[in-house]
């Protein structure tokens, strides 16, 4: 397994305020910012079984998520956490994973702070205890850059504890690199004309992300894992087969696309960001078969994926009209796919729970 390393840091509040997704496709001017970048080779093809419910020319330029609970502010008020557990200080610590956040910094420090792995200052405090970030730290929220300081701040801080905190790309992190990279460029969808500007907008993107969006933060995403194997758990975003496009390891998986991202070619990264869009590969018949052609290929025993909400997993919510009247109970993982897969995405942006949870599982 090929591990990377993150660095630097940002603060918390007492509530976040969860704003309105903003849907204007104008380009403002700080998105067309292009650099030089390198050539190399092109992505391995491979062969990878069909996946249900995308057609060959699906792409995203439609809102990816139904709308739930529509309104322009929700506060969120968190619940002072008890005091963090002992962690222990030598050998290999626990093992956490963190679903999808979206820019809802406080919550994620009060989760993370639930389960003992930082303190009441949001500082590292868990020792030798590995921590995993499933990807999709901006969009929908108010403060996806400040998420981005804390993971890389709390990667340093856990490395000099003797433990970790490391990161998995999003298809959220390649949509906002590629607003960045290539603004209102028109890109080949497969469907008609697509711009990264405004499949960002139209999916979250927040102008107050991009105006905080420096070098460094941009050279951090670029530089994430796509997937990783960890105690038998294959580690991904999204849940899709799409991965098998890129690779028959997990090393090839990776260099594919830091390569892809590397070249900086605007059809190539909307295909990757369009691959790694794709959703429920797991979930209904066929979903189990799908999960074994992604174990039996990279290796591990269980999937534990993001990006897919819960309760859209669950079929208890899915309505664009907005009918949802109910906020969604989410109680934990999601456990499916004959047991093989484990959901982490707790639906945090349509006020459901941003999930942190140790593995393996308690249930």
């Amino acid at each position: 397994m090929v591990e990377g390393s993150m660095t630097q840091g940002a603060g918390q509040g007492p509530e976040v305020e969860r704003t309105a997704t903003l849907r204007d496709f104008r380009v403002p001017a700080y998105v067309n910012e292009t650099g030089p970048y390198a050539h190399n080779t092109h992505p391995a093809e491979t062969l990878r079984p069909a996946e249900d419910g995308y057609p060959d020319a699906y792409t995203p330029t439609q809102r990816d998520l139904p709308v739930i609970n529509r309104g322009d502010t929700l506060r969120v008020t968190v619940d002072p956490a008890p005091a963090p557990a002992a962690q222990p200080t030598t050998g290999p610590g626990p093992l956490y994973v963190v679903g999808d956040v979206h820019g809802y910094l406080d919550q994620l420090v009060a989760a993370l702070r639930e389960q003992g792995l930082v303190d009441s200052a949001g500082q590292w405090c868990a020792g030798t205890a590995r921590l995993w970030f499933l990807g999709d730290f901006t969009d929908r929220g108010p403060d996806g850059i400040g998420v981005i300081d804390l993971v890389m701040r709390l990667s340093a801080e856990a490395a000099a504890a003797g433990g970790y905190c490391k990161a998995l790309m999003g298809n959220h992190e390649l949509l906002l690199l590629g607003a960045k990279r290539f603004g209102d460029t028109p890109v080949n969808s497969g469907a008609g004309t697509a711009t990264f500007q405004a499949a960002w907008l139209l999916n979250g993107g927040q102008k107050s992300d991009m105006d905080r969006l420096q070098d460094h933060h941009l050279q951090w995403m670029a530089r994430l894992d796509a997937i990783e194997e960890v105690d038998g758990y294959l580690l991904v975003h999204s849940d899709t087969t799409a991965y098998l496009d890129y690779g028959d390891s997990i090393e090839e998986v990776n260099d594919t696309v830091r390569e892809t991202l590397t070249r900086n070619d605007a059809d190539e990264c909307w295909d990757l960001f369009r691959k790694f869009t794709k959703r429920f590969s797991f979930r209904d018949e066929g979903g189990a078969d799908a999960v074994r052609s992604l174990l039996d290929t990279y290796g591990g025993t269980r999937i534990v994926h993001g990006h897919s909400p819960i309760p859209y997993l669950l079929g208890h919510v899915g309505s664009e009209d907005g009918d949802d009247t109910a906020d969604p109970v989410v109680e934990g993982p999601h456990v499916y796919a004959d047991g093989l897969a484990i959901a982490m995405d707790g639906g945090v942006t349509m006020a459901g729970k941003l999930l942190v949870r140790q593995l393996p599982l308690d249930s």
